[in-house]
C-alpha cells in the first residue's frame, strides 16, 4: 500500500541549516516568525495531512466528484475535511493580518504546501486556488473589493477559482471570447464559456469567487484588450451574507484520468454580474499574479507527488522479497533478500530521492526569495529577490513536474506488476502527476517562458543575478578540500548553461525556431544545474552536521545522496548542451505533410 509521513525532519534540515530561517523573523511583519513558531506550525500540519488528508487521497479518487443537475459533490470526507483544514486557520495562514490572516511567511506556506499536496493533491487544490484568488485580489483589486471579499477567502468560507481557458483557446488567450459589458451600476455583464476550471464549483464553501477575463466590445485585439473580473456565484447583501445567484452555473464536469476528487468544471456565464479587477484592458498582468503563485504550487505539487512515491517505493522495497543480492545473500535466514539490496532497485529509489531533496531545498529558497521580495526594507535587495523568483518560476513548475511524474512512474516500477493494481495505491500517483505537466501553461510553454521572457528580462540582469549566485557559491567553497567534489562539477556545469545560452542567442537572432528548439533542454540543463547549486549547500550544511557530531548517519545520507545526483543525474547537462547545438534543422527540416 502507498504509504506517507510528513517528512518533518528534511523540512527542518533545510530550513534550519541550509538556509537559516531565522533570518525571516529580522524581517519587517515577521518578526513573530520564529523557528519555534514555525516548528510548531510544521508538526500540526504533519498531524492533518498525516491523519486527515492522506487516508482521503485514495477514496477520494475511487469516487471522485459527482455532478447532477448544476450540482457538484466532492468526495466522502472532503467536506468533513475542509471544515476541518478551514477551522484550523490554514486558509489564513499567509494572509495579511488585516484581513483576519495570520500574517506567516511564504515560507512557511511552501513547507506546508509541499506536505498538503504529498498527502492529497485533489483536496490542496480547493484552498491553493483560493490563495491564488486572494493574491490577485490582494494586489490589484479596489479598496472596496478587498475589503468585502478578501476577508471570506481568508477564512475559507469563500473559494475562489481563475476563468481563463474556453473551448477554443487555451495558452493563446488572445483570442478569448468571452464578452462583458459594461452596467449602469458601474458592474459588468458577463458571457461566456470557460473550460477546465478546477474547483469551479463543489459543496465545501458558502460562495465561490470567479477571476474571470473578458473583453469589452470595444477592446483592443489580443491579449492588450483582456480585463480581469470578479464574478461570485453568489452576490453578496450588504451586510456581507450570501444573496442571490448570479448568471455562472456548471455545465459539466471532464471525466479524468486523474485528480479525480477536484472537480474541473465547464462554466457558463450569461449575464453574470462582474466587477472589473484592476484597470481595463490590463487583465494579464493582474491574472499573471495568480498564475505565477498557480506555477509554483503545480510545482509543489510536482515535489509532493514525488515524496509520496519515494516513500510507498521504499516501504515497498524494504518489505518484498524476491532473489538474492549478486554479492550474497543478505537475508540467510529467509527464502530470498528484500528488493531493495538490487542495484536497479537502488537505481530508482536514489533518482526519487536525490530529487526530492534538492527540491525541497530549492522550493524553500524561492519561499524566502519571495518574502524578502515583499519585505525587505532594501529596494534594491526586493529587487534582487523578485528577479530570482521571476528566473526559477518557470524551472519549478516544468522541472519539479516532469521528475513528479517520472517518480510516480519509478514507484510503479519498484513495485513491479503489483504497481499495476490498483488497490496498492501507486498507480494513482502517475495520473495524478501526468496533469501537472499540462496545467497552468504546459511545460513546453514554461520552457518557452524561460527563453524568451526571463533570459532576456532587464536586459539579461536577472538571468546573470540567477547564475551570480551560483558562480558566487563556488567562488566561495572552491578551496574547502571536502567541497571540491560538489563545487567543481557545478562549476563545470555552469560553464554549459552559460555556453549554450550564448548559442542560443547567437543564432536565435538568425532563426527564432532555434529558441523554440531549444527551450525545453535548456530549462532542464538550467534546472540540473539549479538542483546541483542546492546539493552544494546541502553538502556545506551536512559538513557542518557532522563537525558538530551529531546524527551522523543523517548527515552522511546527505553526503552521499548528493554525490549520486552529481555522479549519474548531473552528467545529462553535457548531452542537453550537445542537443541544444544541434540546433531547429533536424526538428524543422520534416514538412508538416511528412508526419
Amino acid at each position: 500500500m502507498a504509504v506517507y509521513k510528513a517528512p518533518l525532519k528534511d523540512i527542518n534540515f533545510v530550513l534550519n541549516e541550509v538556509l537559516d530561517v531565522s533570518s525571516l523573523a529580522k524581517l519587517p511583519g515577521y518578526q513573530d516568525a520564529t523557528p519555534d513558531v514555525i516548528q510548531a506550525i510544521l508538526e500540526e500540519a504533519a498531524k492533518l495531512c498525516e491523519n486527515v488528508l492522506f487516508p482521503l487521497n485514495r477514496s477520494g479518487d475511487e469516487e471522485g466528484c459527482t455532478y447532477e443537475n448544476g450540482v457538484v459533490r466532492t468526495p466522502k470526507g472532503f467536506k468533513h475535511a475542509y471544515d476541518m483544514f478551514r477551522e484550523g486557520g490554514w486558509t489564513a495562514m499567509t494572509c495579511a493580518a488585516e484581513y483576519g490572516g495570520q500574517g506567516l511567511p511564504a515560507t512557511v506556506g511552501f513547507a506546508v504546501q509541499e506536505m498538503f499536496t504529498a498527502s492529497n493533491q485533489a483536496f490542496a487544490m480547493y484552498p491553493g486556488l483560493s490563495h491564488g484568488a486572494y493574491e490577485a485580489l490582494a494586489r490589484h483589486g479596489s479598496d472596496e473589493l478587498k475589503k468585502k471579499y478578501l476577508p471570506k477567502l481568508t477564512d475559507g468560507t469563500w473559494t475562489g477559482t481563475m476563468c481563463l481557458t474556453e473551448p477554443h483557446c487555451g495558452t493563446d488567450l488572445g483570442m478569448l471570447r468571452t464578452k462583458a459589458e459594461l452596467q449602469a451600476d458601474g458592474s459588468y455583464s458577463i458571457t461566456g464559456t470557460k473550460i477546465f476550471i478546477s474547483a469551479g464549483e463543489h459543496d465545501l464553501a458558502e460562495n465561490i469567487l470567479h477571476l474571470v477575463l473578458a473583453r469589452l466590445p470595444d477592446a483592443p485585439g489580443g491579449t492588450k484588450g483582456i480585463s480581469l473580473f470578479l464574478v461570485p456565484k453568489f452576490i453578496p447583501k450588504e451586510d456581507g451574507s450570501v444573496g442571490g445567484r448570479n448568471g455562472i452555473r456548471c455545465g459539466a464536469i471532464e471525466h479524468k484520468m486523474g485528480i479525480k476528487a477536484n472537480a474541473t468544471c465547464v462554466m457558463n456565464l450569461d449575464g453574470a454580474k462582474g466587477w472589473l479587477v484592476g484597470e481595463l484592458n490590463k487583465g494579464m498582468p493582474a491574472m499573471f499574479v495568480m498564475m505565477n503563485a498557480a506555477r509554483l504550487g503545480v510545482g509543489m505539487q510536482g515535489l509532493g507527488i514525488a515524496e509520496t512515491s519515494y516513500q510507498s517505493a521504499v516501504a515497498y522495497a524494504r518489505d518484498r522479497i524476491q532473489g538474492r543480492s549478486l554479492t550474497g545473500p543478505k537475508n540467510a535466514n529467509g527464502p530470498a533478500d528484500p528488493i531493495i539490496v538490487h542495484p536497479d532497485v537502488r537505481r530508482m529509489l536514489m533518482i526519487q530521492k536525490s530529487f526530492t531533496e534538492a527540491a525541497r531545498a530549492l522550493s524553500l529558497w524561492v519561499g524566502m526569495l519571495i518574502d524578502e521580495a515583499h519585505s525587505h526594507p532594501d529596494a534594491a535587495k526586493r529587487e534582487a529577490a523578485d528577479d530570482l523568483v521571476q528566473m526559477l518560476t518557470p524551472i519549478i513548475k516544468a522541472h519539479f513536474t516532469d521528475m513528479g511524474s517520472e517518480c510516480a512512474n519509478l514507484a510503479v516500477q519498484t513495485y513491479g506488476g503489483h504497481g499495476f493494481i490498483r488497490e496498492n495505491g501507486v498507480e494513482q500517483f502517475v495520473r495524478d502527476a501526468r496533469i501537472t505537466q499540462l496545467y497552468e501553461g504546459t511545460n513546453g510553454i514554461q520552457a518557452l517562458d524561460l527563453i524568451g521572457r526571463k533570459l532576456p528580462m532587464k536586459g539579461g540582469q536577472a538571468a546573470q543575478r540567477l547564475l551570480g549566485e551560483m558562480s558566487g557559491f563556488v567562488a566561495q567553497h572552491k578551496a574547502d578540500d571536502k567541497m571540491k567534489e560538489f563545487v567543481e562539477p557545478l562549476e563545470k556545469a555552469l560553464g554549459r548553461v552559460q555556453d549554450a545560452a550564448l548559442f542560443v542567442m547567437q543564432h536565435a537572432m538568425k532563426n527564432h525556431d532555434e529558441a523554440g528548439a531549444a527551450a525545453t533542454d535548456l530549462l532542464r540543463l538550467m534546472a540540473l544545474t539549479a538542483m546541483t547549486f542546492m546539493w552544494g549547500r546541502i553538502a556545506v550544511a551536512a559538513h557542518k552536521g557532522l563537525a558538530a557530531g551529531n546524527d551522523n548517519a543523517f548527515y552522511e545520507a546527505k553526503l552521499n545522496t548528493a554525490r549520486f545526483y552529481i555522479a549519474r543525474v548531473l552528467p545529462q547537462t553535457t548531452s542537453l548542451n550537445h542537443q541544444i547545438k544541434a540546433g531547429a534543422a533536424t526538428l524543422m527540416a520534416l514538412p508538416a505533410e511528412a508526419f
